[in-house]
């Protein structure tokens, strides 16, 4: 299975902020958009990624609130990226090994999905039974 089938079935938006925005806003985004990150854009190029984990860092070592702390501070610059074009095997390995749950994937450069551990898991859960029923269908 490749992640452009997960991106296909999940869609392919992906909620951004600008970098100079404040964490608060992170913060009301993502509970707008029930979700666990957002993508940091300048203009249409990604800088960042922002997750849950860095506004829990912001409020457990930050003297200033939420309205005053830039998310160019807490963002992830070096953000690791997969391809629509991979193996979900192989997004598990990178996500498991670099230890996180949002991967934005990049087409020839371009952002065009976001992924999170919960969308690989569930892909590999409906597979899985997917597959379970055609052979339970061949045995009987």
């Amino acid at each position: 299975m490749k992640v452009h089938e997960i991106i296909k079935c999940k869609g392919s938006e992906v909620h951004t902020i600008d970098p100079q925005s404040p964490v608060s806003e992170v913060v009301q985004l993502l509970v707008k958009y029930n979700c666990g990150s957002l993508v940091v854009t300048s203009g249409d190029k990604m800088v960042g990624i922002i997750t849950e984990r860095d506004i829990l860092k912001t409020c457990a070592f930050e003297d200033r609130t939420l309205d005053d702390v830039r998310v160019e501070d807490r963002m992830t610059q070096d953000v690791i990226t997969g391809s629509p074009d991979e193996e979900v095997s192989e997004v598990m390995g990178l996500m498991t090994r670099h230890r996180i749950r949002h991967l934005p994937i990049l087409d020839m450069g371009q952002l065009c999905g976001l992924i999170s551990i919960g969308d690989v898991v569930k892909a590999q859960h409906d597979h899985l039974s997917l597959e379970n029923h055609y052979l339970k269908s061949y045995l009987l």
